[in-house]
């Protein structure tokens, strides 16, 4: 099978379509409108075996995670996704490999309404390369630059699960079968927080997702706005699965430092954090006060309790 036979057997007929793409795959390039008075928010995450996701992750995980960082990339912005191009190395075709990555692609694209309107399928090393675009009401992106001393910091969900599920799948942890599960599905299927990050443009400064670790990636902000951070290691949320399975000091490295969680970490002043239960109602997500930021540019102190918590790795890093 070659690739425009892979393409037009795995892709082209299993894409949810929508009314602003013009022309999607088949041609050399797509053609899509972008409603008036919106942005275009585009972001490229690439996935590689080994590296992303463990070796022999199934295929229907495997397209599950690689749309669903994307499309957490655009939550943090507050944006709506729309479209994706898929750029898929493969080492060989598999019909059944192909045929179950497929099949979830095409339920992703349905659940979140996106279409696949391009890309490209190269032999070589097993890579997942998306592109994924949304829209964004003009003035109202959520970024990293705009988080102010004061400003109350949150994450959504539960923290570190993911890296507890990564530590199971490489066989260096065991757990409780009914909390395996869990944690494997939490490191293999992530949920991007779409819902959850278009609410917030009304009410937060600042937003960011969590690939890298609450360190790594609360950081980003406050290079970014030029604010300190005092984080409350104490209240970081942990679930059922974590709480029975490890300790509380290993639970706390894996949430700090662990990465792989895409929750959302975001900001709000004093004023707003009435309205958070109120705004994140419809978004079936829950969101806990983990510290506040300051005007001690870039320095960020961890406490427990009234104790200085000290942190050996901070998050992952490519060519760190």
């Amino acid at each position: 099978m070659k690739e425009f036979d892979i393409i037009e057997h795995f892709f082209q007929p299993r894409s949810y379509q929508r009314h602003d793409v013009v022309i999607g795959i088949g041609d050399d390039c797509a053609v899509t409108n972008v409603p008036e008075g919106q942005h275009l928010v585009t972001t490229t995450d690439t996935l590689l075996e080994g590296v992303h996701f463990p070796v022999n992750t199934n295929a229907g995980d495997i397209a599950h995670k690689a749309v669903a960082v994307n499309l957490s990339d655009l939550a943090a912005m507050g944006a709506e996704p729309a479209w994706i191009n898929l750029s898929l190395s493969l080492p060989k075709v598999d019909p059944d490999w192909l045929n179950d990555f497929s099949k979830r692609l095409q339920e992703l694209t349905e659940y979140y309404s996106i279409q696949l309107i391009g890309g490209d399928t190269v032999q070589g090393p097993l890579a997942v390369t998306i592109t994924a675009q949304g829209f964004l009401p003009k003035g109202q992106a959520l970024t990293r630059s705009r988080a102010k001393p004061g400003d109350y910091i949150y994450v959504t969900g539960t923290l570190g699960d993911a890296a507890l599920g990564l530590q199971l799948a490489m066989g260096k942890k065991d757990v409780q079968l009914i909390h395996r599960n869990y944690l494997l599905k939490r490191l293999n299927t992530p949920t991007p927080r779409v819902l959850a990050g278009t609410a917030l443009r009304r009410i937060a400064h600042s937003c960011i997702d969590i690939s890298d670790g609450v360190v790594s990636d609360l950081k980003h902000i406050l290079f970014a706005s030029q604010v300190g951070a005092v984080l409350n290691i104490d209240r970081l949320p942990f679930s059922e699965a974590m709480q029975e399975s490890v300790s509380r000091d290993d639970a706390v490295r894996y949430a700090l430092a662990g990465g792989d969680d895409y929750e959302l970490l975001f900001t709000i002043p004093e004023e707003q954090k009435g309205n958070l239960d109120i705004v994140l109602a419809n978004c079936n997500v829950s969101a806990t006060c983990i510290g506040q930021l300051n005007g001690y540019a870039e320095k960020l102190e961890l406490k427990d309790g009234d104790a200085v918590y000290s942190l050996e790795q901070e998050g992952f890093q490519h060519f760190a």
